[in-house]
């Protein structure tokens, strides 16, 4: 037994969780002390000046009336969009809930009584029944919580863009400190919120199971799928729509009207604002929520089966939910470090004071992990390790949470080298832009496929020491590590979208041109956050798909898993071919939906008199409503093409072709979602680059409106879909089939492989 009691575990769970709550509704009060007019003649409730602090005659009461007003519009477009995908996600749940409870209950025929535990065959465990009506109720909480997390970040980034821009006009210290106080709201309260809610189903569970801590923490794998699934679809549905808005925005406006980003003239403007925070943000939340809560769910599934379920060891069996409660703390005291500890003074501190959150919470959640280690666990234990007990000491989940911490740190700064545009790689790309877009786009695909090599060996590294150390279960938590600073990574992730609509509402409002560089110094730093989050995000998907096809592997009774076999081969080499296909599906959308959006944008152009010259106000509800209608429709193919793939694989080829279908999309997806984000993030940073002509090299590029500007344009436009779109969700693929094929695997394990039996 570890030092920590039961009692005590019991408690500090849900303290953790309610302190991450609390502290995220303070951060969320300490933002709203920030006002916006209101449009009564005074801003919320005072009446003083609104243009206090700033420099004379800069701004004026019609600005600041115009600030609220289009945050009000981005506000009703992003909300109007989420309500609309959540009725389709709606009817999704209930019929993908139907579908696991007459899988999983079909298992043993809808019996009602209790059966030999799969594991321990000395002891009876509940029935078959009992797992498809938990394991569907864990399915529709994991849902319900991935959403809840999605638009609770939408709804605080939608609140504080305005009072981002506001803060920039009294200093870049102060608007940053608005945008990472935002982005925290978010951090904590998904991070909070999932711990939360898993701890209180396992307790809840627990009523019923008693004793079957197998069948208990295999129907908890539900929780994981609910998650992923709603992640799916509100990173691809979000992804579509903030890229359509996004092309067709720069296409028209920049390239063939010569007009800034953001130009209140362009009909495309409000939608692209709209879709930053219904992809970046609400898609971004859900996708993340995914994540932890798949590696939760692989790290219990897997403990359970190993000598802490077996010997009823609460407090080890804790242990993933105690790693990530410990990470809400460290995250708390490391928030404190760029909010009130150190003030921003100058625009070149901005990025380096974003990297510093993701080294300092890393050093403050190994000395973290390094008590929960020594006080949740046995000094001694064994582990489940395919058919044999693996014996392991706390010291050994210590190196294995600490590695999977530390790798996600390095892929992290990999990404901000490779997207980053202070560094070599994304100058080179911006250099290319003087002989045209062709070059600008070799450069640009050349860049991605390098910045997937440190990556990947650093995801080796930690693959190969944690399954030495602890076997399984040392990949499992692993990957809870990297995930363990999730709040302070989201943080960081949500003050880019934040940042960028902020510039927008000053642009849009007509704000000094000083007030729009500290905006984009603000976005430029948010567009590298950006890429080192989905870093994080692909990286925690390959070792979560990791551990969550080990216990597949495991719950399915395949006792190895042999690529010579045709059984398994067909397998790999279909599933290497998905993350090709659905890159396919989901680029294509885009362009579609782009397409309709270039055209609607040079229509309202050509037709509205007065448009171009800023008498007329353009339509921006029509272009919402393309964005709206074209995302929706088109994550759908793509989305079934997930969801539907282990299911047919699994009934009609068996465990063992599925075995292989995971293997081999879990390779491929990882290495082209790297490369897809990377090269997105490089050419729209090489755009920032040139635009900001900061440097003497980025003068003889720019200014905008140049050729080599245009041909930057271009390539940010093909990245778009890239970074946004296609790379972000392949984490989601490979994570998402992995738990579906685990939560099916009794299933699949009884009554698959039709096609096989028949022939």
């Amino acid at each position: 037994m570890g030092l920590l009691g039961e009692g005590l575990t019991q408690v500090l769970i849900p303290a953790a969780a309610l302190l991450g709550i609390g502290f995220a509704l303070l951060q969320w009060f300490l933002v709203s002390r920030v006002r916006v007019f209101d449009g009564s003649g005074a801003e919320n409730g005072f009446s003083e000046n609104l243009i206090e602090g700033e420099e004379e005659g800069v701004d004026t009461l019609e600005v600041s009336i115009k600030v609220a007003e289009i945050q009000n519009a981005i506000s009703v477009g992003a909300t109007s969009f989420l309500f609309t995908q959540y009725k389709y996600l709606g009817i999704f749940m209930g019929m993908f809930g139907a579908i696991i409870f007459l899988f999983l209950g079909s298992v043993k025929g809808f019996s009602t009584k209790s059966e030999p535990c799969i594991y321990n065959k000395d002891n009876l465990c509940k029935p078959a029944l009992a797992n498809a009506v938990f394991s569907t109720i864990a399915f529709l909480l994991g849902a319900l919580t991935s959403v809840l997390s999605g638009f609770l970040g939408m709804k605080i980034a939608t609140y504080a863009n305005a009072r981002t821009t506001m803060e920039a006009r009294k200093g870049v210290g102060r608007a940053f400190t608005i945008a990472f106080r935002s982005g925290s709201v978010m951090g904590f309260l998904l991070a909070a919120n999932g711990l939360l809610v898993l701890y209180i189903s396992i307790n809840l569970f627990k009523l019923y199971y008693g004793d079957d801590w197998e069948g208990l923490y295999e129907s908890i794998t539900g929780y994981g799928l609910g998650g992923s699934s709603m992640a799916l679809f509100g990173r691809v549905g979000g992804g579509i729509y903030t890229k359509a808005a996004d092309v067709g925005a720069d296409l028209v406006g920049k390239v063939e009207r010569n007009i800034p980003e953001d130009d209140p003239r362009n009909p495309a403007v409000i939608a692209d604002n709209v879709g930053d925070n219904v992809g970046d943000i609400a898609g971004m939340g859900s996708d993340l929520f995914g994540s932890y809560a798949e590696s939760s769910c692989a790290a219990l599934f897997v403990a359970s089966i190993s000598s802490f379920g077996i010997n009823h060891d609460y407090v080890a069996m804790s242990y993933p939910l105690i790693v990530s409660s410990m990470g809400v703390v460290v995250c708390l005291i490391t928030t404190l470090f760029a909010t009130d500890l150190f003030e921003i003074k100058d625009v070149s501190e901005i990025e380096p004071s974003l990297k510093r959150q993701l080294l300092i919470s890393t050093v403050l959640m190994t000395a973290g992990v390094a008590i929960v280690s020594f006080f949740a666990l046995p000094s001694e234990f064994t582990l489940f390790n395919f058919g044999t007990d693996k014996v392991v000491k706390n010291w050994h989940l210590f190196f294995c949470v600490s590695i999977g911490l530390w790798a996600g740190l390095a892929i992290g700064y990999i990404t901000e080298y490779y997207t980053s545009n202070a560094y070599s790689p994304v100058q080179d790309v911006a250099d290319s832009c003087r002989t045209g877009a062709a070059t600008n786009v070799i450069f640009g695909l050349a860049l991605g496929y390098k910045s997937v090599i440190i990556p990947i060996f650093a995801i080796a590294i930690a693959i190969y020491v944690s399954f030495s150390l602890a076997a399984m279960y040392g990949i499992a938590v692993a990957a809870l590590g990297m995930l363990s600073t999730i709040a302070t990574g989201l943080a960081i992730d949500a003050y880019g979208p934040i940042s960028d609509n902020a510039g927008g509402i000053a642009e849009m409002a007509g704000m000094s041109h000083k007030i729009r560089e500290r905006t984009d110094a603000l976005d430029a730093a948010g567009n590298t956050t950006a890429a080192i989050g989905k870093g994080f995000a692909i990286g925690s998907a390959a070792l979560v798909s990791l551990a969550l096809f080990s216990a597949f592997v495991s719950r399915a009774g395949i006792q190895a898993v042999d690529v010579l076999t045709p059984k398994v081969f067909i397998g790999l080499i279909a599933g290497a071919m998905l993350p090709y296909w659905f890159s396919a599906m989901t680029m294509k959308s885009v362009g579609s939906a782009a397409l309709k959006m270039v055209e609607e944008v040079r229509r309202q152009f050509n037709s509205i008199p007065g448009l171009i010259e800023g008498r007329a106000k353009p339509d921006y509800a029509n272009c919402v409503k393309i964005s709206t209608d074209a995302s929706l429709r088109e994550m759908i193919p793509p989305g079934s093409l997930v969801i539907l793939t282990p299911l047919i694989t699994g009934t009609f080829f068996g465990v063992e072709t599925l075995a292989g279908v995971l293997a081999g999309s879990l390779v491929s997806g990882v290495q082209v979602a790297i490369s897809a984000s990377n090269t997105g993030g490089a050419w729209d940073n090489a755009k920032k680059y040139i635009e900001a002509g900061a440097s003497e090299h980025a003068k003889v590029l720019g200014p905008k409106g140049s050729d080599a500007h245009k041909a930057a344009v271009i390539g940010d436009t093909i990245g778009d879909p890239l970074k946004d779109t296609s790379g972000p969700s392949l984490n989601i693929l490979i994570k998402l089939m992995a738990v579906e094929s685990l939560v099916f695997a009794p299933f699949f394990a009884t009554h698959g492989g039709l096609l096989f039996k028949l022939l």
